[in-house]
């Protein structure tokens, strides 16, 4: 059985492929006959917006009239009430998805050929068939980039769109000129021959020309496809002879290298430009950006404007490739439609204002080829009119507080690992205040969570200690991590633990939780002020749905979602596109969720990440390691194994140091690690000390929190009974974690092997018997 998590009494059954209509007052039941039996069929009770399917079937009129009486005509497709339209179709697959017809005039399109009749596609020029609803958000007319652009020049034309730092000056651009530029690269991509549907590549730190490179692209009918900086020559290859990359833009002289290695492998690619400083040498089809901006200045405005009035909303126009943490990327094929409507959805989910009341600021500091700093920064900034900074290249090494600081962003994006770094910084400042301060932040610190923890339930009353508090304490940490107008605080692309999110709340910056994947064009669920639980991703956006698949018996299943930010398809990969989109429509997210009464989301785990036991227990690893991080201050990583085996083991990794240009962690301790240390009569500084050592103190307080988690646990087979401690932290450089620091476990998994092995040896390894002993 599968439940959609927002209750509606009107539901709808499908049973071998025949849908079954009926209407309640509470409970859903079949037409003309009592509640259905849990498993016997696929309940899906209808939420804002119609199910996307993949072809049409006869239409059944479903009238209810205000005394909640139905009357059914089969004639069969359509199914009308007086709150809502839902459009149902048969669950067959339609094999051929690429077609050259386009939508419906009506929705804005200029071909009057047969619409396309499926929601996905994996060809470069294949269009997909839009899910539209018929009110609401769902039903806005669709648009192409250019006309987002357009819209905004008409709105913002002379607000401050994008501001970089140089030579000590912020040198800004208006959205009029912000546009003008996108055409002149658009121009100058078509000078060097960019095709269409082939692949202009963005390799470089966030930058006014990444924003320009990558409109540009799509405006001269090309596909926008960003490049994580952080990978190797083969891992840039790959992605450039997958997306068929006419030009690459790059950077510096040290990512030009990446790609002149592998450009005899790349048989399309037809130049490269380099943007961040100057070449130092001269190369048959490699343009400094000034060059490459002077290259279109021949092409005619009519050559440009006929490309620009051909681009349809149906059609893909950017790949994001997936970081590959479980196998090879995948190239995301999002639409024009799935970037246009998705940032409308999401900025009135978020309650952003439009620069015409209130211009939001915004720092850029994300990785680009990342889906959430590409909505957030590009998409989100445009049909909003903010004001994008872009940080320094050096941002997550150390310099985004300074920028943060200066800028004094109205909204802010972070990754746990940078609102984890903020949260460490906080206290080793706090560490080094007199006694009387660090007493007045303790008890602030309490205040504030209590209080926050209050109005998330409901309560509205503001305490006189609060009020004092914030006088005090709260305006103060806020002003020193330039986050004093920030109102718009939040955490995505990764999980965040409790014990960040309650630090922050005790400090009177809610941290709110964005839920979604590449797939889904970025967001699906967001937490708001006003709708906001502990740990909860928070409610779907307005126009989407969401679906728990075949739940257990605590209402965990698989996420999934529909709307129109559902992805166009896999480039190229058919079989991978199928998996993830069912004959039903329903992208399968992969994740495992439960929604409560209230329809918030809570994440419990991922299926691949599942652990099964020699015993056949399913084990989610998140929720223990965080609850072990918790438990144990100085634990910086933790990762649980047992695949296959008949308990439970972990490894795990010290807070240390890390070095700033390299990205390397250390063997250095952190302050807080230190101060953890010494509060426990360890003289150790260095993880190697505790590790040569056996430090007995460090190893019964790790042993300690393992053993308040175990008596936590569920079950037996859910205690952890083995650990060890690793000699290095997980990080970028050492390849463990990806580019959003979430945990590659095929990668540690390998690179430790012996350790791993080790726990389900007779040689004995650290228990709880032994430390007793």
């Amino acid at each position: 059985m599968s439940l959609l998590c927002v209750p509606y009494p009107a539901c709808l059954w499908i049973q071998q492929g025949h849908p079954v209509l009926g209407v309640t007052h509470g409970m859903c039941t079949a037409a003309g006959s009592g509640p259905v039996a849990a498993g016997s069929r696929t309940m899906l009770c209808e939420s804002d917006a119609r199910m996307a399917l993949t072809e049409p079937v006869p239409t059944a009129y479903l009238n209810v009239d205000a005394q909640e009486n139905c009357k059914v005509s089969l004639d069969g497709a359509l199914v009308n009430s007086s709150a809502r339209v839902v459009e149902v179709y048969n669950t067959e697959t339609v094999e051929d998805t690429k077609t050259e017809g386009s939508q419906m005039d009506k929705l804005g399109f200029k071909s009057s050929s047969p619409p396309p009749s499926s929601v996905w596609t994996t060809q470069r020029d294949g269009e997909v068939r839009l899910r539209m609803d018929e009110q609401g958000i769902g039903s806005e007319a669709p648009k192409t980039v250019h006309d987002l652009f357009q819209e905004a020049t008409s709105k913002y034309g002379d607000y401050y769109a994008l501001a970089s730092k140089k030579g000590g000056q912020w040198i800004k651009l208006t959205y009029n000129m912000y546009y003008d530029e996108c055409c002149k690269a658009a121009k100058s991509f078509l000078k060097l021959g960019l095709e269409r549907f082939h692949g202009v590549c963005l390799l470089g730190f966030n930058s006014p020309e990444w924003f320009i490179a990558d409109i540009g692209a799509i405006f001269a009918g090309g596909l926008a496809v960003g490049i994580y900086t952080t990978n190797s020559p083969e891992a840039c290859h790959y992605v450039a002879e997958n997306s068929s990359a006419n030009i690459v833009v790059v950077e510096n002289h040290k990512q030009l290298q990446k790609i002149l290695e592998v450009q005899h492998k790349l048989p399309h690619l037809k130049a490269i430009v380099q943007y961040g400083e100057e070449l130092r040498e001269k190369r048959p089809n490699l343009y400094s950006w000034r060059e490459f901006m002077d290259l279109g200045k021949d092409i005619p405005d009519t050559q440009l404007r006929e490309i620009i009035d051909s681009l349809k909303p149906n059609q893909c126009c950017t790949l994001i490739y997936t970081s590959g943490t479980t196998g090879q990327p995948k190239g995301v094929m999002l639409s024009h439609d799935n970037l246009t409507w998705t940032s409308l959805a999401a900025g009135r989910s978020i309650k952003l204002a439009e620069a015409t009341e209130k211009q939001e600021l915004v720092v850029s500091y994300l990785p680009l080829s990342h889906v959430a700093a590409q909505m957030t920064d590009i998409w989100l900034s445009i049909t909003f009119g903010a004001q994008v900074f872009f940080a320094q290249p050096d941002a997550l090494k150390g310099t985004l507080a300074d920028t943060l600081r200066e800028v004094r962003p109205t909204a802010f994006l972070g990754v746990p690992r940078v609102w984890e770094k903020m949260e460490e910084r906080i206290k080793s400042v706090g560490a080094k205040s007199s006694m009387l301060k660090r007493k007045v932040a303790s008890w602030a610190k309490e205040v504030g969570l209590q209080t926050n923890l209050k109005w998330m339930n409901g309560y509205s009353e503001v305490p006189v200690n609060f009020r004092l508090a914030r006088h005090l304490v709260y305006k103060k940490v806020r002003k020193a991590i330039g986050l004093d107008r920030c109102t718009k605080c939040y955490s995505g692309a990764a999980p965040i633990t409790r014990e960040t999110l309650e630090f922050f709340l005790s400090l009177n910056i809610p941290v709110y939780e964005l839920y979604g994947m590449s797939e889904s064009s970025g967001p699906h669920t967001v937490s708001v002020p006003h709708a906001f639980k502990f740990t909860s991703c928070g409610k779907e956006m307005t126009g989407c749905q969401t679906l728990i698949h075949k739940p257990d018996e605590d209402g965990n299943g698989e996420i999934c979602f529909s709307g129109r930010h559902i992805f166009m398809g896999y480039l190229n990969m058919e079989e991978k596109t199928k998996e993830a989109i069912d004959e039903d429509g329903w992208l399968h997210s992969g994740d495992l969720g439960k929604c409560d009464k209230d329809g918030f989301l809570y994440i419990t785990g991922r299926i691949k990440e599942l652990i099964i036991t020699a015993g056949g227990e399913n084990i989610p690893p998140v929720p223990i390691e965080d609850a072990v991080k918790e438990a144990i201050p100085i634990i910086s990583n933790a990762m649980l194994v047992g695949d296959k085996a008949k308990f439970l083991a972990m490894l795990l990794t010290l807070k240390c140091n890390i070095d700033i240009e390299s990205g390397e962690p250390g063997d250095d301790l952190t302050p807080e690690a230190i101060e953890f240390c010494q509060k426990l009569g360890s003289k150790a500084t260095k993880v190697s000390e505790i590790i040569s050592s056996k430090d007995k103190a460090i190893y019964a307080a790790i042993q300690k929190g393992i053993s308040a988690v175990n008596e936590r646990a569920v079950s037996n087979a859910q205690k952890v009974q083995k650990w060890v401690i690793l000699e290095k932290d997980f990080s970028l450089f050492g390849g463990e974690l990806g580019p959003t620091m979430k945990l590659k476990r095929p990668v540690v998994a390998q690179k430790y092997k012996d350790q791993i092995d080790q726990f389900y040896m007779d040689t004995p390894t650290t228990t709880e018997n032994d430390l007793r002993r």
